[in-house]
């Protein structure tokens, strides 16, 4: 048999794919919800590229209290960097939407900054700081700085509203521990399986 080819369609997944068949039990309205985080995650993955090249071409957008026009504006004007990746291990990495870290000229001090955009059904607030928290102490870990010898400076911009956190720097260092703990620990199990 010649089987029919579908190049469009090579490499994706369907919303409802036969390697998830959860779907086979959801009622009506379940489908429909998950259909729709399927939508708003495409949606937001197409934003972030809209954003990611608006602020690498510096193109300032209206002032609005609209998240994604916050965030812009925001981004170039501390001049930050879109879709940086903070590499720790092939175990432990990520990537932060925009990033910066340079002399702040009123304390002296370096300071990280990271803003990150949802787009996506908002969430426990909390849990997005700690996403970012994890994205600073990737940072330190990566380049080498001490939580206390920096400044930091964590934002994040969903559904109208902007929220900043600057962590202690124990928040860091915990985390930073964790990550170097687990690190190691998936290591040894990497190395008892040869």
């Amino acid at each position: 048999m010649i089987f029919n080819k579908h190049y469009n369609l090579e490499g994706l997944h369907a919303p409802f794919s036969a390697s998830q068949s959860s779907w086979l039990r959801y009622d009506d309205d379940k489908a429909k919800e998950a259909y729709e985080r399927k939508r708003a995650a495409e949606r937001g993955t197409r934003l972030h590229a809209w954003a990611k090249e608006t602020i690498d071409l510096g193109i300032k957008q209206p002032r609005s209290t609209k998240t994604l026009y916050a965030y812009v504006n925001d981004a170039i004007g501390f001049k930050m960097a879109t879709e940086v990746v903070l590499f720790y291990t092939e175990r432990f990495f990520g990537t932060a939407d925009a990033i910066s870290f340079r002399k702040d000229p009123k304390t002296g001090r370096f300071r990280l900054r990271i803003h990150d955009l949802k787009t996506g059904v908002v969430g426990d607030p909390d849990k997005h700081f700690e996403q970012l928290k994890v994205y600073a102490a990737l940072f330190c870990l990566e380049y080498k700085f001490k939580p206390a010898e920096i400044d930091i400076t964590l934002g994040v911009y969903k559904k109208d509203e902007v929220a900043f956190c600057d962590p202690e720097p124990e928040e860091i260092i915990h985390i930073m521990n964790k990550i170097v703990h687990l690190d190691k620990l998936l290591a040894k199990m990497d190395n008892e399986e040869v």
